[in-house]
């Protein structure tokens, strides 16, 4: 375990920060085959830990590999991140609902592994994700999130989303009911 002492805070008492990577040592890529194994493992944290998904059994890779092939069929924007090799996050942006009218408006999910959160690589992705969305074509982005989710929320805001509507208690996991905001972004 590598410990970084900082002299600058000295006399807040004995603190150990964990070496972690950094944003700027995270590398995005598109999409490929040989993440499915990664991507699973990582949507797999939050089906069994949180709300944020409304999953509640963990999807197989073969079943994963059909949600990301289907993606990448349409073209979507579908992003991974990356620390030496290794898949650490994804990000994707697909339509919002299936009907044909709604093609022009995309929905954006980002997942990424526990030991990487909070350090900026959520807002790195995103965007690169509005980026792509844009040139695909998406017209407008909408964010559905859990409502006790305060740090997505607050990354979305923090990109010009606004909050278009409120539902309340339409998930029931982990023994209690959850509710859902959507926010809105013109791309």
């Amino acid at each position: 375990m590598d410990v970084v002492g900082d002299r600058s805070l000295q006399g807040c008492g004995p603190f150990f920060l964990l070496s972690t990577p950094a944003v700027s040592e995270f590398k995005l890529r598109p999409f490929q085959w040989g993440d499915v194994p990664a991507i699973a493992a990582i949507y797999k944290h939050y089906v069994e830990n949180t709300a944020i998904t409304f999953d509640t059994e963990v999807p197989g890779e073969a079943a994963m590999a059909e949600k990301f092939a289907h993606l990448v069929a349409l073209g979507h924007p579908v992003i991974v991140a990356e620390v030496d090799g290794e898949p650490v996050g994804y990000a994707y942006a697909s339509f919002y609902r299936p009907r044909a009218a709604y093609r022009f408006t995309c929905e954006d999910s980002i997942y990424l592994r526990p030991d990487v959160k909070g350090r900026g690589l959520g807002k790195t992705m995103l965007t690169e994700l509005l980026e792509q969305s844009r040139q695909f074509g998406f017209k407008q982005m909408i964010a559905v999130i859990t409502a006790d989710t305060a740090n997505s929320i607050a990354i979305h805001e923090k990109f010009g989303f606004r909050h278009v509507g409120r539902y309340e208690a339409v998930g029931f996991k982990f023994d209690r009911w959850h509710d859902i905001v959507h926010l809105q972004l013109a791309l």
